[in-house]
């Protein structure tokens, strides 16, 4: 396996990566948001597919 930063071999100790450098490089693109999951925005103001605030009875 090729490490996803570099292209380099991974090490076992640093896996998927093949040293701490790279990982660190991967961990400081997820802190800074550079990798995202492509969503569609929201609208605040849209509350119908929320589910009902109304707590749901109790159980005797």
């Amino acid at each position: 396996m090729s490490c996803p930063i570099c292209g380099k071999d991974a090490v076992k100790a640093y896996h998927p990566f093949c040293s701490r450098r790279c990982a660190d490089v991967d961990l400081g693109r997820w802190l800074k948001g550079a990798y995202a999951i492509p969503a569609e925005p929201v609208d605040d103001d849209d509350t119908s597919s929320l589910p009902s605030a109304t707590p749901s009875p109790k159980p005797h």
